[in-house]
């Protein structure tokens, strides 16, 4: 029996062997295998690579029972959670870990960053071997790294060898992608759009564990210990991933091509390092601005390549063809306001309200006067004013923040996550993508014109979540919708470094909103002129306003997006078109 090979010499995926009569035109939508013409029938191929409709070929649990099946399920998806676990309780803990690090100062923030950046780069690629190397090998790769990079952590007292342990750490952003693959090849066709949107949102682990937990660990035990919870966690799962879930027996008969796979890591990187730390460096300045002239050379040096390439990391035509870049689009715009959102929740709820802040200002006043007359005065010879306007701040702990507002929006979105996916199988994962960009940018909306009191962020910031659980279980569900299944794991990996550059570009632009509204007293001392003072890390309304306006009309400009898309109207399938 033959193999029959398509173009770039890689292994047809269908049964019986189909050859096509034509090249199609870029941009066409129905790319594969044939691209919609009538194929021509040849007798069934030898070592050829998976049937795309055949289960028994890529290991799918067709026979078996719901209990089996669920339980791939929740073992894949828990697995996946260490992921946004560790991000919240990380981030939580930042304050505790800065005295270890007492000359890293402002660069602790690399802590979290550099998680963001090398994950972002190398899911694409991980996604790739995964396709080549089998799906649950790399998954359990990818646990052992993170595990490797969670004790060295723990135990070093070293700056670089704590961010060379964050780095392996950043592995486990990639499970999500090798994730998406792991739920097409093995669940029941009919499970696949639930599946994703379970996978998507989660089981609840990181939605509730990681805001009590996180903040209880961070108050209670040293910092070091929420490296060895986040070991144990993964240990504990490890050998469930291997007793559990089976391998995919889908491959992609090729040869890493290394080059490409290095050029598009290296080019998202260095976009995203700029837009990370743009703010910080300056974004006008060379030596900042070089970073992503440097990234987006690369980028384009990796599609001259890859065009010209027998085995490309990824088909060009496949990723610019509408039905998958009008994904990545809306993608890049809705993750504006998902960044902005987490951000500014965590941050004003947990900044100090306007009397406090201004008996803080009082108090510092007073003790400055004494030490430079020796004379004590009483408070009420202190005025303070803010300006501009400050009206929101609640003094919440983390333990706080997150039983008034993070569990309202997780829940929320864990839930409509499943339900989404639901809906999907049902309508089409379009439908679901309208409701996400529709309520994210109301949240927006309502977030800038309502008063900023907690009552009011708890029931906005749940009403976000049913937009952020669409909206996680649409993407990759149009993603698998739209692509081969030999193409499933660099596609989720393209998906990831949109969100991630929504993300960044949305918090770095909200960032520079912030900044350029700072709030400033004016102290007035025994009735003399006012001193004006900048309060720093502060912001005025204005500012987060502002910010809420711009996510809000990143999410409409999703909205069109979705609207005008053509992909996704039809009831998801778990990817039997492919």
């Amino acid at each position: 029996m033959a193999r029959t090979t398509r173009p770039g010499n890689r292994d047809i995926a269908a049964a019986p062997d189909v050859r096509c009569r034509a090249r199609p035109p870029l941009g066409r939508s129905d790319l594969h295998p044939c691209f919609g013409r009538t194929p021509v029938s040849t007798s069934p191929p030898t070592g050829a690579a998976i049937p795309a409709e055949s289960g028994a070929a890529t290991g799918r649990l067709d026979g078996a029972s719901p209990v089996r099946i669920f339980s791939v399920l929740a073992v894949i998806v828990l697995f996946t959670e260490v992921a946004p676990l560790q991000y919240t309780m990380i981030s939580a803990a930042l304050r505790q870990i800065a005295p270890a690090f007492p000359t890293v100062g402002a660069n602790l923030n690399w802590a979290i960053i550099i998680f963001g950046l090398i994950g972002a780069a190398a899911s694409p690629l991980i996604g790739k071997m995964s396709d080549i190397w089998g799906k649950k090998r790399m998954f359990l790769v990818c646990g052992m790294l993170f595990m490797a990079g969670c004790a060295i952590c723990a135990v070093t007292g070293s700056w670089t060898w704590f961010l060379i342990g964050r780095g392996l750490q950043a592995m486990a952003i990639a499970t999500a992608v090798i994730a998406y693959g792991l739920i097409r090849d093995l669940l029941p066709r009919r499970y696949v759009p639930i599946g994703i949107g379970v996978a998507s949102t989660g089981l609840g682990f990181s939605a509730l564990l990681a805001p009590i937990a996180g903040g209880w660990m961070v108050e209670n035990f040293s910092w070091r210990a929420i490296f060895w919870f986040l070991f144990g966690y993964t240990a504990v799962l490890f050998p469930l991933v291997m007793a559990v879930v089976p391998e995919s027996r889908l491959r992609v008969r090729e040869r890493l091509d290394v080059v490409g796979a290095v050029l598009l890591a290296g080019g998202a990187g260095l976009v995203l390092l700029y837009l990370d730390k743009g703010q910080d460096w300056g974004w006008g300045r060379p030596s900042a601005w070089g970073w992503a002239v440097a990234g987006l050379a690369l980028v384009v040096l990796f599609v001259v390549i890859e065009s010209r390439s027998r085995q490309p990391i990824m088909d060009l035509r496949l990723l610019f063809a509408p039905r998958v870049s009008m994904v990545l689009f809306v993608a890049l715009f809705a993750s504006f306001a998902i960044g902005f959102q987490n951000y500014a929740m965590g941050y004003m709820t947990q900044s100090p309200d306007a009397a406090t802040l201004k008996s803080t200002i009082v108090q510092s006043t007073l003790q400055s006067v004494q030490q430079k007359t020796g004379q004590p005065l009483p408070a009420s010879a202190v005025q303070v004013a803010l300006d501009p306007g400050y009206s929101y701040g609640n003094g919440f702990s983390l333990l706080e923040y997150a039983w008034h507002i993070a569990i309202w929006n997780a829940v929320l979105g864990m839930v409509f996550g499943a339900l989404a996916g639901i809906w999907a199988r049902r309508s089409g994962p379009r439908r679901p993508l309208l409701l996400a960009a529709a309520v994210m940018a109301a949240c927006g909306v309502t977030y800038a014109f309502l008063p900023h009191t907690w009552v009011v962020f708890t029931l906005v910031s749940a009403a976000f979540g049913i937009g952020f659980g669409a909206y996680y279980a649409a993407t990759p569900n149009l993603i698998i919708e739209a692509v081969p299944q030999e193409q499933q794991g660099v596609s989720a990996g393209m998906l990831g470094i949109m969100q991630s550059m929504g993300v960044a570009i949305g918090l770095a632009v909200a960032t520079a909103f912030l900044n350029a509204n700072p709030v400033k007293a004016s102290v007035s001392v025994g009735g003399r002129p006012p001193v004006v003072q900048e309060i720093p890390q502060v912001f005025a309304d204005r500012g987060y306003e502002i910010g809420f306006l711009f996510a809000a009309g990143a999410s409409l400009i999703a909205l069109i997006g979705a609207l005008v898309m053509r992909h996704g109207r039809a009831p998801a399938t778990g990817g039997t078109a492919h």
